[in-house]
């Protein structure tokens, strides 16, 4: 096998000759053009460009791209170019290549954006993002109003699927966080709370923290990154493979067959789901309290039935299904706005836990204020 080379023979009435020699193969270690194309940029600049294929071997695209390198930087200097040495093949390649012009706007460029424009597209977007959240929320309390009516067309074998997957096939991994998270709090109250005597009063933290906030925002966080994606990457494929629009076609409204049994699933599940996480993190608070404050069963229980009130466990409750909603809602709405690619599918599962999660946030916010004056 013969290395591939390039060489430039300058004569003095104004022409160069460009010899390739040796194989001009993709898999080989080629050669770049640049000396060529620099004395092709200078003054004086050459009449004509001819090419010696003499010692040519084996070729392949390897040589075409490299004599399509110099013939555009030719004709953007003005230089004429002789083909008439090069091999029939090759001729036939790039008379193809330049027969049709480059459609302008083609190639990418790199564009330079300024902070305040760069500020103000991510703005529009943020704004245009809200807009869309609002109408389709919309659209989902009108499906609610048809299926009190008994006019919202869905299949009840997809809502008991549904129930199913966000409520049973969702307990090992709620058990798991919420039972560690109850244990994590017991652990910092037993901290505390021995040097001053008070060791039993873990009992009251735990059950009040995780009935009135842990057990609901968790469990909705998980759901987000479990069940809220789900939702947006199963609506997100049936966008790409258009299916939403086949419903469409049926006479069938996307929300009521799609969104409507994913949503109700949500709200009924998320209160179970919060109940059974707020059990779980009593029990691992009370595993941590027996063995480091030698407290009995008896004693922790009593102390957690005293702590925890009606209004603790209702407005627990309540914020689970809001948090529920908007998990449904968020994943829904990605799924529904999904773009006609496989990117666009991974890109609104992404959407929906992050929206997701931050409308849990701000919705647990806005409900700690509205509890705290309302002395719930």
């Amino acid at each position: 096998m013969t290395t591939a080379s390039i060489a430039i023979d300058t004569s003095s009435d104004g022409e160069i000759t460009v010899a390739l020699s040796g194989e001009w193969l993709l898999g080989n270690e080629l050669p770049g053009p640049d000396p060529i194309l620099d004395r092709l940029r200078h003054t004086p600049k050459p009449d004509h460009v001819s090419f010696d294929t003499a010692g040519l071997d084996d070729w392949d695209t390897g040589l075409i791209t490299t004599i399509i390198n110099i013939a555009r930087s030719a004709q953007a200097n003005g230089v004429a170019i002789d083909d008439s040495g090069l091999p029939e093949g090759a001729r036939k390649l790039i008379e193809l290549a330049f027969a049709v012009k480059e459609r302008e706007g083609a190639r990418r460029q790199a564009e330079s954006t300024t902070f305040i424009a760069t500020v103000g597209e991510a703005s529009i977007e943020f704004w245009s993002g809200v807009a869309d959240l609002v109408e389709f929320i919309g659209e989902a309390v009108q499906s609610l109003g048809r299926l009190l009516r008994g006019k919202a067309a869905y299949m009840k074998s997809d809502l008991a699927q549904y129930i199913q997957e966000a409520g049973a096939e969702a307990l090992p991994i709620v058990s798991l966080v919420s039972f560690l998270m109850g244990m994590i709090f017991a652990f910092v109250g037993v901290m505390q709370l021995e040097a001053f005597g008070a060791g039993i009063y873990t009992a009251n933290l735990v059950a009040v923290a995780m009935i009135r906030e842990m057990a609901p925002i968790m469990t909705a966080i998980i759901m987000a990154g479990r069940t809220g994606a789900a939702y947006a990457a199963q609506l997100g494929t049936m966008k790409v493979n258009e299916e939403i629009d086949a419903l469409t076609t049926l006479g069938l409204d996307p929300t009521d067959f799609l969104v409507l049994p994913r949503l109700i699933a949500l709200i009924i599940m998320m209160p179970l789901l919060t109940m059974y996480s707020s059990l779980m993190g009593i029990l691992g608070g009370m595993l941590v309290a027996m063995f480091m404050l030698d407290a009995s069963f008896i004693q922790y229980a009593v102390q957690t039935v005293d702590s925890v009130g009606l209004n603790a466990l209702f407005g627990g409750l309540f914020k689970s299904v809001v948090y529920g909603s908007l998990v449904a809602v968020a994943g829904c709405q990605q799924g529904m706005a999904c773009g006609n690619s496989a990117m666009a599918v991974g890109q609104a599962t992404t959407r929906a836990v992050v929206m997701s999660i931050v409308l849990i946030v701000v919705a647990a916010s806005i409900l700690t204020v509205i509890y705290i004056n309302l002395g719930i």
